[in-house]
């Protein structure tokens, strides 16, 4: 007999947990773990949330299934924080965050293909306190980005989109153009489209370990294009593997989590993602 993730939830009493943002603020594992589980000692390596992953839930229940998963960074997408916000709007948006208890370190994927997308991502950033935008600026617009880095002190780590991407397919093509810019610029490496690319994501965060700036940890079904976003452990990529390279650079940014599977339903695979990451972390220490 097969479960569904809701049908498990159910068995342990959990049922519904994300139907509504009111039944989010119940705080299950405290109570099935208990509380040491969830207060323990600080890893070597930080785990965060790209938003997009919750991008069916709104800002209020993205910030709940973080702090409920002790997710305390996140990097924000537009959906949550939307590029045309005012000043206002986003000093109200970060208070937000202020008053969960979460970071905001980051913006992103922003996409630039104009010199105004430039000026506003950065403006966007400012405003918002950020200390990185994760980013795609068309390569024409590189000198405006290291002129904007300089001015503003703020990294931009440009993300690999793997295939069928023809502007950063690869963290090779990133690093290509960026190795003579300004060293705030950097990558932010998605491990699972390196892996759809059929490449070898440990031999990558070692080769360009200088300039890696933030990390998208995913797990894929399979190394192909076509491959799948899955629960970590479940699909090809070797994430214990990966976390070795990571503390091997001694990488200091955040692994932001990006589940992208169930987006209707999140938590529970977001949660068994995050199981088994801070599991193969306590291993490998």
């Amino acid at each position: 007999m097969q479960y569904s993730r809701n049908s498990f939830l159910k068995t342990l009493g959990l049922g519904g947990l994300v139907a509504t943002s009111s039944v989010l603020t119940a705080s299950p594992f405290k109570e099935i773990l208990g509380e040491s589980y969830l207060s323990a000692a600080p890893r070597s390596l930080t785990l965060g949330l790209a938003s997009y992953s919750t991008r069916k839930f709104n800002l209020d229940e993205t910030l709940v299934i973080a702090n409920r998963l002790n997710l305390k960074q996140i990097a924000v997408k537009s959906m949550h924080m939307p590029l045309e916000s005012s000043e206002e709007e986003i000093k109200a948006i970060t208070a937000k965050f202020e008053k969960a208890g979460i970071g905001l370190y980051g913006g992103g994927v922003i996409y630039m293909k104009t010199a105004q997308e430039v000026e506003n991502a950065f403006r966007y950033a400012k405003a918002a306190k950020m200390k990185l935008i994760i980013g795609v600026p068309n390569h024409d617009l590189l000198p405006l980005v290291e002129m904007k880095v300089k001015e503003t002190n703020i990294k931009l780590a440009i993300h690999n989109h793997g295939p069928g991407d023809e502007v950063y397919p690869t963290p090779e093509v990133v690093y290509d153009k960026i190795k003579g810019l300004d060293t705030r610029i950097g990558l932010c490496m998605d491990v699972g489209h390196v892996q759809r690319l059929g490449l070898d994501p440990v031999k990558n965060i070692k080769k360009y370990a200088d300039r890696i700036y933030d990390i998208h940890l995913k797990d894929v079904d399979k190394s192909e294009a076509d491959g799948k976003s899955t629960e970590f452990g479940r699909g090809v990529l070797d994430i214990p593997a990966v976390l070795k390279a990571l503390k091997a650079i001694n990488y200091t940014g955040v692994m932001a989590m990006e589940y992208e599977k169930d987006s209707e339903d999140v938590f529970a695979g977001l949660a068994e993602c995050v199981g088994y990451v801070n599991g193969t972390l306590d291993a490998i220490k």
